[in-house]
């Protein structure tokens, strides 16, 4: 990007034109190649995936796990479902449904399907709620109730019906599962009715526009006044991170067209384009200022800022992007598509900082820092960076003590994560009075917690018909104390596959659900199918979840190591040395533990739910780890760089390695604080959202980034950079040779930096 953003800054508007017609080229392209988004999850060679394939096998089946359905529930205290006052307001809400245009079929339990694509065969009540009950144990009665299309509870109070969509669940227009939502939120205006919608298939409709980017933005802008004591220069990082995201979302659209993206995917792609948008522009201000400062002219400073901070800024960003493709390593088609939009994202904010930014600059020259502010105060030489030269000798003389018990910190923050329990999110994860919450709790109420979540065996008999075989299975599964209900379809004669349905005692993200499945797998099935006559194989959310876990053992160490290393080996080439890349790679782990443990703590455990707006507590989404690794390993290398590049650069002037550290504190400590508090408010405010996996991930970035800048990188990494002293430096010679020579400031931009910065005498520091 060097030449590009010299030529923007020797010709701004055409630098600006270029840049305003690569956005509406994007935008072009995503509104005629834009795809869905979806939640799509899929494990290659898993147990869970040979249960589907098996599944698929069944006539009629494939088309089934593909519909786009949802769940209507409601709930009457006083004369129960079945009063005609309730039977007549729920039947007229279910007319209003099936009215809907994206809505093909809608089964109720008071008559007939509506709707003109219903199966003519369906039939709406539960065959084995009134029958048979008194076989049944009162649990798997109250079960076996909820498993047809529609129905009621065994005591009558609650009853639901099932809305079926025209596609799959991502083909679903929001508006569509918008007014099925309306149409559920009128009925709930009618007295002495409780209802409620949710499924997959009303995503859209949940997903409400986020609003806390515009905290972040805001609480980043009072920050930047502060730093800059201009109104222009707080709002100029903003608005290029701000323009550049616009094209960002569009790329994260684009790739959609071509690879599963979750639903999530544009708000973290914001949350993250937002905090390294902002912050790499900051970077870039914050050198021509400098500049400017020391009496450059603004073009000359502008160019100055591209061939430093601009330098920097795309070599932190490759790193971002390394981290964030890492995930391809994994093999899993959901991160591969979480990847690819989020570094997409990364290089828009790239090229923002670089190109557009860049010829801003040298349009508005030193208005860029115009509307000053009441409390800024004139730049004077020599006075950069003293309150961090203060901090850099105060910790030169304790690094011992304060470099040992900020580790110490960090590792006790981290003892939760021992107790990390992976699972997805589901409806009982979304905020009370929610829509969806309402039908999740409502059905868990009438036919016990187990029917948000039931478990699928997929069955092949040796012989076709081999109808036995599938009833022992069964049976064994019966008898299992976690099960409160299990439906085996039969063979017919020429079949050998067949689905046994079965449902928990236990709620979906209840540690004893995940027991089951284990019981199930290696006792229940290995002990009945053990003969040869049958083979099966557990499918469902959960079961996907602990596959997933499993694979996670396997390819996390092959992740991490792909990653580090890159990572690691970026940094060799950069620092000419071993010992500050290996600091670096290895402490970005102390900065995930921390903030994995405090998520555990929050989201897990439940402390301080009241404080983040959580309603419930459970699992830790399967992805959530990973994905923070990767994205925190570039952000962490991003400010290994602007700090340890000073200090680099002034172990290359004396050779003092206690002098290098101060001074490299002193010069780059600021800007780093800065862009890490700023990079902390975007990912917090995200935490005050509603979508419970935004909020895990804004807790978790924005914990994470805290404990990286501001423990890890200005107070772990000088701690043990004055320890190891010279050694810090020492590169073998052999190596020297091979590597290609990379830096990120030359050596002529050097010079009027040089009286910035200033070692504070020793008499001046104050403990």
């Amino acid at each position: 990007m060097g030449p590009v953003s010299r030529w923007a800054v020797n010709h701004p508007k055409l630098g600006l034109l270029a840049w305003f017609v690569g956005v509406l080229a994007v935008g072009g392209l995503a509104s005629g190649l834009g795809g869905s988004y979806n939640n799509s999850f899929s494990l290659p060679d898993t147990e869970s995936s040979r249960a589907q394939q098996l599944l698929e096998q069944i006539p009629g089946a494939k088309d089934s796990f593909g519909a786009a359905t949802a769940k209507v529930a409601w709930k009457s205290e006083s004369g129960g479902v079945t009063s005609p006052a309730v039977a007549g307001a729920v039947t007229g809400t279910l007319t209003k449904i099936s009215q809907v245009p994206g809505v093909s079929c809608v089964i109720g339990p008071y008559g007939p399907p509506l709707g003109s694509e219903c199966p003519k065969s369906t039939n709406g009540q539960a065959p084995a709620q009134n029958a048979g009950n008194a076989e049944m144990s009162p649990t798997a009665a109250k079960a076996m109730a909820g498993l047809a299309p529609a129905g009621m509870s065994v005591d009558q109070k609650i009853g639901y019906a099932t809305v079926t969509f025209r596609g799959t669940s991502s083909d679903v227009p929001a508006a569509d599962a918008l007014a099925v939502i309306d149409d559920v939120t009128e009925l709930n205006a009618q007295p002495d009715i409780t209802a409620g919608a949710g499924g997959y298939a009303l995503e859209a409709a949940e997903h409400e526009p986020p609003s806390s980017e515009g905290i972040g933005v805001t609480v980043a802008l009072i920050i930047l006044l502060f730093t800059f004591g201009s109104l222009v220069g707080a709002f100029l990082p903003v608005i290029s991170a701000v323009l550049s995201l616009a094209a960002g979302q569009g790329l994260v659209l684009i790739t959609a067209r071509f690879l599963d993206v979750a639903t999530f995917a544009p708000t973290l792609a914001a949350m993250i384009g937002l905090g390294v948008g902002i912050d790499y522009s900051l970077f870039v201000i914050n050198r021509y200022k400098q500049a400017l400062d020391v009496g450059r002219e603004p073009r000359a400073a502008a160019l100055e800022s591209v061939r430093t901070a601009g330098r920097a800024v795309v070599f932190a960003a490759i790193t971002v992007i390394i981290a964030l493709l890492g995930l391809f390593v994994l093999r899993i088609d959901f991160f591969q598509g979480l990847a690819v939009a989020a570094a997409a994202t990364v290089i828009m904010m790239m090229i923002g900082a670089t190109l557009l930014l860049p010829a801003v600059l040298s349009l508005l020259g030193r208005r860029a820092f115009a509307i000053r502010m009441p409390w800024a105060r004139k730049s004077r030489q020599g006075g950069g960076g003293r309150g961090f030269a203060r901090y850099g000798q105060w910790l030169e003389r304790r690094y011992r003590v304060f470099g040992a018990l900020a580790v110490i910190v960090l590792v006790v923050i981290a003892l939760p994560a021992a107790s990390l329990r992976l699972g997805f999110t589901d409806d009982g994860n979304k905020a009370e009075g929610k829509s969806a919450r309402v039908a999740y709790d409502l059905l868990a109420e009438g036919f016990g917690p187990g029917i948000n979540g039931p478990f699928v065996i997929a069955v092949e008999t040796t012989q076709p018909g081999d109808n036995a075989a599938v009833a022992q299975l069964a049976g064994a599964v019966r008898t299992d104390p976690g099960v409160a209900a299990v439906v085996a379809m039969p063979l017919s004669p020429d079949s050998n596959v067949t689905a046994i349905q079965i449902v928990p005692t236990s709620a979906p993200q209840d540690e004893a659900t995940m027991e089951l499945l284990d019981r199930l797998r290696e006792q229940v099935i290995v002990e009945n199918t053990s003969s040869g006559s049958a083979q099966a194989f557990v499918g469902g959310t959960q079961a996907i979840t602990s596959d997933f876990t499993k694979m996670m053992a396997t390819a996390l160490p092959v992740f991490l190591v792909v990653v580090i290393g890159l990572g690691f080996l970026a940094l060799v080439v950069l620092f000419r040395s071993l010992l500050v890349p290996l600091t670096g790679a290895i402490t970005s782990l102390l900065s995930l533990s921390a903030a994995m443990g405090l998520t555990v703590a929050v989201f897990q455990w439940g402390w301080l739910a009241d404080v983040v707006g959580l309603t419930s507590t459970g699992p830790i989404m399967p992805f959530l780890p990973v994905m923070v690794f990767a994205i925190l390993f570039g952000l962490s290398m991003d400010y290994q760089v602007f700090l340890v590049s000073r200090m680099q650069e002034e172990w290359g002037h004396t050779k003092d390695n206690r002098q290098a550290v101060r001074r490299g504190l002193a010069a780059s400590g600021r800007v780093v604080a800065i862009a890490a508090a700023i990079m902390f408010s975007v990912f917090a405010a995200f935490i005050l959202g509603a979508d419970p996996t935004i909020k895990l991930f804004g807790l978790a970035l924005a914990t994470a980034v805290l404990f990286d800048a501001f423990i890890v990188r200005l107070v772990v990494v000088p701690s043990i950079m004055y320890a190891f002293g010279s050694a810090n430096w020492w590169f073998p010679a052999w190596l020297e040779k091979l590597l290609p020579r990379v830096a990120v400031e030359s050596d002529e931009d050097v010079a009027f930096e040089e009286a910035e910065i200033e070692d504070v005498p020793d008499e001046d520091i104050r403990v």
